[in-house]
């Protein structure tokens, strides 16, 4: 099974989730993080309006999810297809390994637990 990190804009989760249960998977999770990265921010208004302000780091959503290895090909497809505007500040995919998984409640292992 694999976890995907997905980071995106605040506006784009909803697009992400809609994408996720499409393709069955139930569960994910998701907040609010601070970064930087090669985007450029553009400068916001402080105060009455006179002074602008270019911020440092940039507001995103990060969403992680587990699923099986046999759906990660036709999520991270879908993603990519729904999310991408062609621009390096659209957001990133991050795929990890993951050993085991165990669903406390029901003692369920691996692909089952998820």
């Amino acid at each position: 099974m694999k976890k995907l990190d997905i980071t995106v804009h605040r506006d784009r989760v909803g697009k992400v989730s809609d994408s996720l249960r499409k393709n069955d998977v139930g569960g994910l999770t998701f907040y609010s993080i601070r970064g930087r990265g090669r985007s450029k921010y553009e400068p916001e208004h402080v105060g009455t309006g006179v002074m602008e302000y270019t911020p440092d780091f940039g507001d995103w959503i990060k969403v992680e999810v587990l699923v099986a290895d046999s759906k990660v090909k036709q999520i991270v497809d879908d993603l990519l297809q729904t999310m991408s505007r062609g621009s390096s500040s659209d957001g990133k995919i991050f795929i990890y390994d993951v050993a085991e998984a165990i669903d406390i409640g029901t003692k369920k292992t691996g692909d089952t637990a998820l």
